[in-house]
């Protein structure tokens, strides 16, 4: 068995269609200007601007919830998220060789912000609600500094860190009813706070950005105002804008050459605006709340990264948006190929179905329908449509050149359509719904019926796979069976039980096996288990009972 399992070879990763755009500051553009580098899950992306081509830094054992890139390009830090009582990882890679330099571990739950020094000497981090604490690292030594409560036990929680732009020495945080300038004394290994004062103005932070010679830095709150402190004092010197405040507060913000900053904000729009009033300048509506703002170069271009997963390009002089990447945001639900094809693939996702063309990872065609969320896809054999299962109970068809609407069938199932199928010759689709039932639909030109009504399942329909042959169809079940039915006579052929919530299922190329993956976790492939079934005929319940199946089992 061990000799099996070392001559499998590993599935190698191409390539990846997402950017999590709920990371904050989580796309950077690289110091060399060519690459642009984000979050995906357990995974950093390094994407080249020019070719598309991307390089994947995959360590981590959960999400990432922060990224940041060294002044100088040479690192890459990211931390990750974790469960409760258990340590959350910082890993720092080398750009270059795209290897770990340093595997880091202090904080509790979650590392909640990064920031390298301007001279690459220091990393700071800052915990999460559960840890609440600020360390200095050592990127040579790779081994930490000092450390200390992140904020005074009144206040609430530190959420961004920045380091100052010529100085090794001083950085800053900020949060809930937080904001200091630290100071470095090496010599002693201690880090000392300086409370910034604001009078009578009370704000919550986002961002923080640091003035290029470091007399100033802008804080982003959610008020929708940007406040202008002393470095030298940690006294408020201006604040605005008065009126027209952002909406959902700002959520970035950059410095430009002009001295003038770039503004998000949590309602999509992007901003200039000009310094010390703060006034908007120029502005751009953009799909999502700003969650990340990178300068390429000067600021000739720069990118921002949305909360739902969209990468745009601006151009400064034209301030003009040019969406360069784009994905879901939430759960991918299904996945289908056409038929005869693997340049297309189809994806659904809440209320989204979107088509893919595979060798260069571009949308094709986007599907919504608002408030409803889509549980599967599949494309028709002869390619004219595609069908899908709705929450609403309803069976929706769509063209795949331009997504117009074709039929409807209502009312397919009562507590909404799950799993769906259709058979080689178009003329018939299988439905399941979440209540169990399996479904049966006569498609005709014009007009569509109900055969028949299977009610075998006593839980969610997952999964439904057609047989080559168009008389038999496979259904699994989150009631821990999977049945083959026979759609000539409407009934059950045979049955599988297992102690698990089944997620999905297929047929062998040849048809003498069904390959299930559910939850069982007895062998786990990507947190699931795989379990393979004979299915030679007669073996299981269609002539013998459940009786004689057990006793055999």
């Amino acid at each position: 068995m061990a000799e099996e399992t070392k001559d499998v070879a590993q599935l190698q990763l191409e390539s990846i269609i997402g950017f999590n755009g709920k990371v904050p500051f989580g796309l950077s553009v690289h110091p060399d200007g060519e690459n642009i580098i984000y979050p995906l899950g357990c995974t950093a992306i390094i994407q080249n601007l020019n070719d598309s081509q991307q390089a994947f830094l995959e360590s981590h054992t959960n999400n990432i919830s922060f990224i940041t890139v060294s002044k100088s390009g040479k690192y890459i830090a990211t931390g990750q998220v974790t469960y409760m009582g258990f340590k959350a990882d910082i890993l720092i890679y080398n750009y270059v060789e795209k290897e770990i330099h340093a595997r880091m571990t202090l904080h509790q739950a979650k590392v909640e912000a990064l920031a390298f020094s301007p001279n690459d000497l220091y990393l700071v981090s800052i915990g999460g609600q559960d840890d609440g604490s600020v360390v200095i690292w050592n990127i040579a030594t790779k081994a930490s500094i000092c450390g200390s409560p992140a904020t005074i036990p009144t206040a609430g929680n530190a959420l961004t860190v920045t380091f100052a732009n010529t100085t090794d020495n001083v950085f800053v945080t900020a949060g809930t009813s937080t904001l200091r300038i630290w100071h470095l004394d090496l010599h002693n290994r201690k880090i000392r706070p300086t409370e910034c004062q604001t009078g009578l103005l009370k704000r919550m932070i986002n961002c923080i950005e640091i003035t290029e010679d470091d007399s100033f830095f802008y804080c982003g709150t959610t008020t929708g105002d940007i406040l202008m402190i002393s470095m030298k004092t940690g006294l408020l010197n201006n604040y605005g804008p008065m009126k027209d405040k952002f909406s959902l507060g700002v959520t970035a913000v950059v410095e430009l050459k002009s001295g003038d900053v770039l503004v998000g904000s949590g309602d999509g729009i992007v901003a200039l605006c000009k310094v010390p009033n703060f006034k908007t300048i120029k502005k751009v509506q953009v799909d999502g709340g700003v969650t990340s703002i990178s300068l390429r170069g000067q600021g000739h271009q720069f990118f921002v990264g949305t909360i739902t997963s969209q990468i745009y390009r601006f151009i400064y002089t034209e301030f003009k948006d040019e969406l360069i990447t784009t994905c879901h945001s939430d759960a991918i639900l299904d996945i289908a190929f056409p038929c005869g094809t693997s340049d297309l693939f189809g994806t659904c996702s809440k209320s989204e179905i979107r088509i893919w063309h595979t060798p260069t990872n571009k949308e094709l065609l986007r599907i919504a329908v608002p408030n409803m969320t889509c549980n599967a896809i599949e494309f028709m054999h002869d390619g004219r449509s595609i069908i899908s299962a709705w929450n609403d109970g309803k069976i929706r068809a769509f063209t795949p050149e331009s997504g117009r609407l074709m039929y409807t069938i209502n009312n397919a199932h009562h507590d909404g359509v799950t799993a769906i199928a259709a058979t080689s010759d178009c003329k018939k689709i299988v439905s399941g719904g979440g209540e169990g039932q399996v479904r049966v639909w006569d498609i005709g030109s014009k007009s569509h019926r109900l055969i028949e009504a299977l009610k075998e399942h006593s839980s969610t329909i997952s999964c439904i796979k057609m047989k080559k042959n168009n008389q038999e169809c496979l259904t699994a079940s989150f009631d821990g069976t999977c049945i083959i039915w026979d759609i000539l006579r409407y009934a059950r052929n045979q049955m599988i039980l297992a102690n698990t919530l089944f997620k999905c299922v297929c047929y062998h190329p040849e048809e003498y096996q069904i390959i299930t993956s559910g939850k069982d976790r007895k062998r786990a492939v990507d947190a699931q288990s795989l379990s393979i079934f004979k299915t030679e005929v007669d073996k299981f319940l269609g002539t013998k009972g459940i009786k004689e199946y057990e006793d055999s089992a």
